[in-house]
């Protein structure tokens, strides 16, 4: 993007893990902070999504499972909404032949037919979000209505949107264009500081066109998803596909949002492919805003289907993806990876597996889906673990000392661990301006873990207490988390949970903020206590800003069995009813919320056993 978003939504957490940078300055960091937000909320095509972009995906080969056929888990990972966004569906002909070529089932939404994630009667297919940099801005010397490019004013192209307003008048936008996109410094103040922010850089620009009026500062976006593609299409396809070549040819038409595509399929072969319009720039790297008045900066292209990276039966037996890295060679697709730890505890319990030589089983790729192992936790303990303390904190990591680090629903020590890291990023960063504070993820697992190894480093110093070095502010951080956790919970720690300060609340997408309690009470659902964490396995996410109520989730769970497709299993967040009344409006919230799935019938026989009503349409005469 023109713009870092998510380094900026992370305050001053390093770019790569290792490198800690000072905090940006408050004026800057408010602008680009807002702006992050207002970018994050521009629809998604998968559905809300919260404060940690992520899912997790992964394939293991019929060499190590216990039916010799390929096992395939997808948990995809949005911001909770009621209903859930997915509809759990089959799409089967009654006879396959070349004019109905259907037989798939798996989880579709609303406004785009077919199935997004699951299997046909051949294949099977799950989804995270590749994630590249598709968005980049520009910055534009404008004209009335005309912009300036290579020393010459070129019209801006206009066309008016005219948005119907249920109950009122209808609102006209006007929309102008350069030929790389929209202008869109007057959509919001934030773009306009943006180019406000960037004015030096239209100062030692060279002159502007001779004769012309002074020209205007704006900002313009080029984004893939602006323009025509072809996604639908790939949907259709990928559920007709019958083979790896097939859903290959499949996964090229699936251009945005880009996508890492794990694969299995009944001949036993597994694979991965990253599908997607990705840019190839002529100047930068997409992470700043580049002058647009010259047409030696913007996308010359876009990066062929054959370079994006693919894989099919690697040689070790699975693939993870959960939005880390795809690889270190080949096209540049991003400079903002999710930094890996969802993805290393898969590895971690996919490696003690096959290390003890146990056939993976489909139960084991659900209970890997349900794993709770905190990998920041496990940084920090042995730290704590050699503190000389005293009082509260000593009383503190006493608690902590026999965890296994494991932010499991009743645990107490993920509680009181979940409330020590909320205070020490609170008392380290909490005086950045409020758009840059911590929100808690990966990048804040990182940049903290990179300073549990510099004890010394000027960043270790309490607000609060007027702590500084590592081993005092930790002691303060104790401190204070072992006072808030008794206010929270009680002064029992034997008595505290991790679920009853993480809990998810079901707000109803139409009724659910009414501000009407007893409308409030009949649509929204919860709260639900949870385990998990940001940036652990299972990713029930929180925003340590707001506290630690569960703000994104795995919005499903999904393990497809290749040996026999009837074996399958999933699981929706809510139900699959919209209706509130309905008995499956929310009778999957409670399995979801213990980690279990349900069985997942394919095949007609199966189908006709499970099934407890019918509804039959039959042709208008």
């Amino acid at each position: 993007a023109g713009l870092d978003v998510r380094a900026v939504d992370g305050g001053s957490a390093p770019s790569e893990a290792g490198s800690v940078e000072p905090a940006v300055n408050e004026e800057t960091a408010g602008v680009l902070g807002d702006l992050a937000a207002r970018l994050d909320a521009l629809p998604q095509l998968l559905g809300p999504e919260g404060g940690d972009l992520g899912s997790n995906s992964w394939v293991v080969s019929g060499a190590l499972t216990d039916t010799g056929m390929p096992l395939l888990a997808n948990d995809p990972h949005l911001g909770p909404a009621m209903p859930s966004i997915w509809v759990q569906m089959g799409l089967h002909c009654a006879e396959l032949s070349p004019l109905c070529t259907f037989d798939v089932a798996g989880f579709g939404f609303s406004g785009l037919p077919g199935i997004i994630i699951g299997h046909n009667e051949r294949i099977a297919w799950g989804f995270t979000n590749l994630a590249p940099d598709v968005a980049d801005l520009y910055l534009e010397r404008v004209t009335e209505d005309s912009y300036e490019l290579d020393g010459e004013l070129v019209p801006l192209t206009t066309r008016e949107e005219v948005i119907e307003v249920a109950g009122g008048e209808p609102v006209t936008v006007t929309v102008r264009s350069t030929a790389r996109g929209p202008i869109v410094t007057d959509i919001g103040s934030d773009f306009a500081a943006v180019a406000e922010g960037n004015a030096s850089t239209a100062d030692g620009a060279e002159e502007p066109v001779e004769g012309a009026a002074e020209p205007k500062l704006e900002v313009s976006l080029q984004w893939t998803a602006l323009q025509p593609g072809r996604t639908p299409q790939a949907v259709f396809a990928m559920n007709r596909a019958e083979d790896w070549d097939e859903f290959r040819a499949a996964a090229e038409r699936f251009e945005v949002p880009s996508q890492n595509v794990v694969y299995a399929d009944v001949d036993g072969n597994i694979g991965y492919q990253a599908p997607g319009r990705v840019p190839v720039r002529s100047a930068g790297d997409g992470t700043v805003p580049l002058p647009g008045w010259t047409s030696e900066n913007g996308w010359t292209g876009t990066v062929p289907y054959d370079e994006l990276p693919s894989v099919l039966n690697p040689e070790r037996g699975y693939i993870v993806t959960a939005n880390n890295a795809v690889e270190e060679d080949g096209p540049m697709l991003t400079r903002d990876w999710d930094l890996g730890y969802r993805a290393e505890g898969i590895e971690r319990r996919l490696g003690e597996l096959i290390a003890a030589g146990e056939p993976i089983t489909a139960e084991d790729m659900s209970e890997i889906q349900f794993d709770t192992r905190d990998a920041n936790a496990e940084a920090f303990l042995p730290v704590i673990a050699e503190l000389e303390l005293d009082g509260d904190a000593a009383r503190g990591a006493r608690l902590l000392a026999d965890w296994d680090a494991s932010a499991d629903v009743d645990s107490a020590q993920a509680a009181y661990f979940a409330v020590f890291w909320r205070n020490l990023l609170d008392g380290m960063f909490g005086g950045l301006p409020e758009s840059t504070r911590p929100v808690g993820g990966d990048r804040w697992f990182s940049v903290l873990g990179t300073l549990l190894g510099q004890p010394e480093d000027a960043w270790w110093s309490d607000r609060a207490s007027g702590a500084t070095g590592r081993d005092a502010v930790l002691a303060a951080a104790l401190d204070a988390a072992w006072a808030e956790a008794s206010d929270l919970m009680g002064d029992d720690p034997g008595a505290w949970r991790w679920g009853s300060l993480h809990t998810l609340s079901l707000t109803n997408q139409t009724f659910g903020e009414s501000g009407i309690g007893p409308v409030e009470w009949l649509f929204n659902r919860g709260p639900y206590e949870a385990g998990g964490g940001s940036a652990i396995v299972n990713a029930n996410g929180w925003d340590a800003t707001l506290g630690y109520e569960v703000n994104w989730v795995p919005s499903m769970r999904m393990v497809v069995d290749l040996d026999d497709f009837d074996d399958s299993t999933w699981v929706n967040l809510t139900g699959a009813s919209g209706h509130a009344f309905h008995p499956h409006y929310d009778d999957q919230a409670e399995l979801w919320q213990a980690g279990e799935t349900r069985e997942w019938p394919f095949s007609t026989r199966a189908v006709r056993r499970a099934a407890t009503d019918a509804l039959v349409l039959q042709p208008g005469r």
